[in-house]
């Protein structure tokens, strides 16, 4: 999503006229996963509302970019009930194959039903932005800022 609109704008400036791997190179350099295990990331990814590969566990991530994904979806409010995790240092082929199958070369990878939104910079900058709570919003992740306001009010 973000990485198409991004090469598109590359391309009108001009910025990447010349590729440094050739695309026939490119298939060649690439691992292709096998049908079953690209199905099984699939499953993995469409399983629950909001899927996040990491380093290590939420409760202890193993790496600082792991950690500031968890603490940005615990900040925009994502239910544990509607947050799967995947430790993809228990699984050396689980962290190779995500990688191919987002073709996103970093961990932590977050997924919003089914669709790759992006790393931690990425989703630091959405969250920056307001970007990833409306996403969470638009998806029934979380509820609307009206709706927890109103709950609040009808509370008190």
């Amino acid at each position: 999503m973000l990485r198409t609109a991004f090469r598109a704008s590359q391309l009108q400036r001009g910025a990447l006229r010349t590729p440094l791997l050739q695309p026939s190179s490119f298939a060649l350099a690439r691992r292709f996963l096998s049908q079953d295990t690209r199905a099984k990331i699939q499953d993995a990814v469409s399983s629950t509302p909001v899927v996040l590969f990491m380093k290590g566990t939420p409760d202890a991530p193993q790496c600082g970019f792991s950690r500031a994904t968890v603490q940005i979806l615990d900040i925009q409010g994502v239910p544990a009930e509607k947050l799967r995790t995947f430790n993809v240092l228990e699984d050396a082929e689980l962290r190779t194959a995500i990688k191919e199958f987002s073709e996103w070369p970093t961990i932590p990878q977050v997924y919003i039903n089914g669709e790759f939104v992006g790393g931690c910079d990425i989703i630091l900058g959405m969250h920056q932005s307001g970007e990833l709570e409306t996403l969470l919003e638009k998806h029934g992740i979380i509820p609307p800022v009206e709706a927890d306001a109103k709950e609040a009010s009808a509370a008190a």
